[in-house]
């Protein structure tokens, strides 16, 4: 895990990707910091530091696509698959090379409340609290990208697609609110969520007949959960979305609040979409 780790960290830096990366956010931060806090003289850097998600939206995806991609350009994916290498090394390392890069970029950002500190009291406590959900966040958003690299064919198909499913993270609370919350849309989209592990099911050992039996087995308790209080499944939608939302976690954060079960979750989408980029180089390597 080392030695990937310290090829890709070594990568970024010596190919454009690393330095565009860096360029960007610091020319878009530094522009938003001089709008919203210096020349209105605002003190109010959580906010400063919660509008920069939006600039992550577009960087990280520079910071995502060439993690796999790059290796299947090449060919040298060959040697991952084929060798005798530890895949959740392999992943981990990439994973931990993109979260520095990301990590410098926070780094260089602690400088703006440390000059704003000569010119007024700031709230360090929630400062520091906005940064440690800043950096959940943002490695969260890596591991989709991470996970998207490896599903990819190309490049820009890999930054296209994080890029959707990260701007999806942010309009989730929104589409939130225009689900239907009857009782039948809840059974419709808790059958719509049992296919998920069932499709997994299906692609590790491709047999039918015990997909279709853990397929009658989850069926038979939604059927249960139905009968014997279908009121739970009011609301189901707009529950399961909200459950899923990374920026409402972070809004926690932002108020200086370390909730351990929004830090608990962040870790587990992190680890979830390694695991699902394990799973992928895995299936690739049997194929």
């Amino acid at each position: 895990m080392l030695a990937i780790f310290k090829k890709e960290l070594k990568t970024y830096f010596l190919t454009p990707t690393g330095w565009i990366f860096l360029a960007v956010f610091l020319l878009i931060s530094g522009i938003l910091y001089s709008v919203q806090l210096v020349f209105p003289g605002n003190s109010q850097y959580a906010m400063f530091l919660s509008s920069l998600l939006v600039i992550y939206i577009l960087v990280v995806p520079l910071l995502t696509m060439r993690i796999f991609t790059d290796e299947k350009r090449y060919g040298t994916d060959q040697l991952i698959l084929t060798g005798p290498s530890n895949l959740w090394g392999i992943v981990f390392g990439k994973f931990l090379a993109a979260f520095t890069v990301f990590l410098i970029t926070i780094g260089v950002t602690f400088l703006y409340p440390l000059l704003l500190s000569f010119h007024g009291k700031l709230d360090w406590p929630m400062i520091f609290g906005t940064y440690i959900g800043f950096i959940l966040l943002g490695a969260s958003f890596i591991a989709i990208g991470v996970f998207i690299s490896q599903s990819s064919e190309g490049i820009v198909s890999a930054a296209i697609l994080t890029f959707c499913a990260l701007i999806i993270t942010f309009i989730i609370d929104f589409m939130q609110q225009y689900m239907p919350a009857t009782e039948l849309s809840g059974l419709v989209w808790a059958a719509i969520l049992i296919t998920i592990p069932l499709f997994w099911l299906y692609s590790k050992g491709r047999n039918w007949a015990v997909t279709a039996a853990v397929a009658l087995i989850l069926a038979a308790l939604i059927l249960v959960l139905w009968f014997s209080g279908r009121n739970m499944f009011a609301g189901l939608i707009g529950k399961s979305l909200g459950w899923l939302s990374l920026t409402r976690r972070f809004g926690s954060f932002a108020m200086g609040i370390l909730g351990l079960d929004s830090v608990l979750y962040y870790l587990s989408f992190i680890g979830f979409f390694l695991f699902l980029t394990v799973q992928g180089l895995e299936k690739r390597r049997w194929n």
